[in-house]
């Protein structure tokens, strides 16, 4: 093949597009259907933010008539929704991304939402839905301590809340059975995990099961008579797989589904046929394993009349007669459709982003490679439009690797705008799933232990190294961004190899290890000596030694890369003071920080015109470093 010239390939092939193009909100999006098929709810701009309207359908399921504002939302988005009965939608909202979100009822038919959870600094989440009851929902909140979640039944239309079980101090979380009575809960010391089961609900929880938290038996749902469990289960074995579980001995019985190179993610069911549906797992690209013959069908067909896509039944109607299903792709967030299952009819509801188009959008491509160590690490590589893997360059690209947080979390193939916006600036963009990273296996997940600032690190050097090796990266221009755990690893590069990075941008990341632990919230405090495991113990010598080690913030004095840093005032997890303290000490040494600090956010930015604001700093603060293009 012969050689490209990278910056004249894209230039010549593709459309620049704007920061707003990529990050400004779909016009409508978020549709669910109601349990009875006549209405259709949705997201859409309304007093400045992303407000839930409704909306009747017809027969076929096309919209009829206006659509109706619920919600007035004005201070940030509404970030989800779902129908409770066929008259209400229950909705969640927080307060300056502080997390501690409120459940809210509105009525479809005219009237203001009721705050179910409305107390001030509480954490509130819903345990059940009670599908079968259109009065009430189970939720759990922190309101009498703000370390535990107690769960209440709660009445829709009036806000009275019954108690139904307190927190004794140590449980994560609860589960109901098929009836919506809440049968078991998980505890934990801090390292061990107990499952907790009763047989009925006016039974106290027992024990029944207590494994060290590397080991995994986490139920999903009850069977269908509700006797006993299906679970996700890696005990004595390195992959996460399902398996019926019998709460009266304790022991799995029959294997379900496994893979050998994966964890199994989860299961799914029909409650109008009560029969188990599909396993999935997700490798390079999502998959599903089909228990039920009606599901695989519908699977079929839709991929059929779809094709190319990855598709996502998104709602169902309560006798899955009718469905909302998304597709979408590597370069395209998609469309809604509407599906008549009867029929096998299609109809589209909306293009998410159709001002974007495909054509001129980067794929991304599943990559892996061997560590320093021989571990092999998976992750995705987006090029340029134009420009693909083992093409030869007459000039390799600039490079941005952006890991992702958690960091016991994973990047998975998709339409990404941040990877999108910076392959139209003309970058190579690589996100890996460094060790640690979930979907692997247990021996992946636990190489990461204790290993921040460490093997860690060295996986995404590695993975440089390795693109560099390919002809397709730069040396001389490689960036860096990431977010949380992301932003971690950006600060830890530029402290432990100053010599790596052109320039960097840190979003929301921690600087000094022994401060996030200290300021974890509350409701995590439960779970400190697992991060202590995991992270590192400041209460030995040998453990605050590390941990000093792994802290970028004490090592300013290596940073000479340019620095880019985002934060919001009101993050819970990530608190201001990590950002603060960085930019500080760098601007005690006489070196530009750029800092961008929002009052109104919280562990990243959610309103649109701060994500505006961060993603058209970042772009022309690369530009400036990188010699990427520019919108600006």
């Amino acid at each position: 093949m012969s050689a490209v010239n990278d910056k004249e390939a894209a230039d010549r092939t593709v459309k620049l597009y704007s920061v707003r193009d990529f990050f400004r909100r779909p016009e409508k999006h978020q549709f669910t259907i109601s349990p009875d098929g006549r209405h259709l709810s949705f997201l859409t701009r309304h007093a400045g933010r992303q407000n839930i309207f409704v909306q009747e359908v017809g027969p076929d399921g096309s919209p009829l008539g206006d659509a109706r504002a619920l919600t007035n939302e004005t201070e940030r988005d509404v970030p989800g929704h779902a129908w409770k009965g066929n008259d209400r939608i229950l909705f969640v909202k927080d307060f300056g991304g502080d997390e501690n979100y409120h459940v809210l009822s509105v009525p479809i038919h005219g009237g203001e939402p009721v705050d179910l959870t409305p107390f001030e600094g509480v954490k509130a989440s819903i345990v059940d839905d009670l599908r079968d009851d259109d009065r009430h929902i189970l939720i759990q909140m922190n309101r009498r301590d703000p370390q535990v979640f107690d769960v209440f039944r709660v009445d829709v239309v009036t806000g009275a809340f019954t108690p139904i079980a307190e927190n004794p101090g140590n449980i994560m979380g609860w589960m109901t059975d098929h009836a919506g009575s809440l049968r078991v809960a998980t505890a934990s010391d801090g390292v061990n995990t107990t499952l907790l089961y009763r047989d009925t609900e006016t039974e106290p929880f027992h024990p029944i099961l207590t494994t060290n938290f590397r080991e995994t038996v986490s139920p999903l749902f009850f069977t269908f008579d509700d006797r006993r469990l299906y679970v996700l289960s890696n005990r004595g074995r390195d992959k996460t797989a399902i398996f019926e579980f019998d709460p009266q001995t304790a022991q799995e019985g029959e294997l379900l589904f496994e893979t050998e190179h994966v964890d199994v993610g989860g299961m799914t069911f029909s409650n109008h046929r009560r029969v188990l549906t599909a396993a999935w797992y997700v490798d390079d690209r999502l998959h599903r394993h089909f228990f039920d013959e009606w599901a695989r069908s519908i699977h079929e067909d839709l991929a059929r009349q779809l094709p190319g896509q990855e598709i996502a039944i998104t709602s169902i109607t309560r006798d899955e007669s009718r469905a909302i299903v998304h597709a979408s792709s590597d370069l395209s967030p998609g469309s809604i459709w509407t599906y008549d299952i009867a029929s096998r009819h299609l109809s589209r509801l909306t293009e998410l982003m159709p001002w974007l188009d495909p054509a001129d959008m980067a794929h991304m491509e599943p990559i892996h490679f061997a560590a320093r160590d021989g571990l092999r690490i998976n992750g995705y590589l987006t090029l340029p439009a134009g420009i693909e893997l083992g093409q030869k360059l007459e000039r390799p690209l600039p490079l941005i690797v952006n890991p992702h947080g958690g960091p016991w979390a994973r990047d998975s193939w998709g339409f990404n705008p941040e990877a999108q916006l910076l392959a139209n600036r003309g970058y190579a963009v690589l996100q890996l799933n460094f060790r640690g990273s979930t979907g692997y296996g247990r021996a992946f997940w636990e190489a990461s232990f204790g290993q921040w600032g460490k093997s860690m690190q060295d996986d995404i050097d590695d993975g440089i190294d390795w693109l560099v090796g390919q002809g397709l990266a730069d040396p001389a221009r490689v960036g860096i961004y990431g977010a949380s755990y992301g932003g971690y690893a950006v600060l830890a590069g530029v402290a432990f190899t100053p010599t790596r990075y052109a320039a960097a941008v840190d979003y929301v990341g921690v600087s000094n290890l022994f401060t996030l632990l200290e300021s974890l919230p509350p409701y995590w405090k439960p779970m400190l000596d697992m991060m202590y495991e995991m992270i590192g113990n400041p209460q030995t010598e040998a453990g605050k030694q590390a941990l000093h080690d792994a802290s970028p913030l004490f090592f300013v004095d290596r940073i000479v890369t340019p620095l880019f840093v985002a934060q919001g005032a009101n993050d819970p997890r990530v608190k201001q003071a990590e950002s603060d303290q960085i930019v500080s000490a760098l601007r005690e040494r006489g070196i530009d920080v750029k800092y961008m600090l929002k009052d109104n956010e919280g562990h990243g930015f959610h309103n649109e015109e701060n994500q505006f604001e961060f993603y058209e700093a970042m772009e022309a603060f690369l530009a400036q470093h990188l010699g990427g293009r520019s919108g600006a």
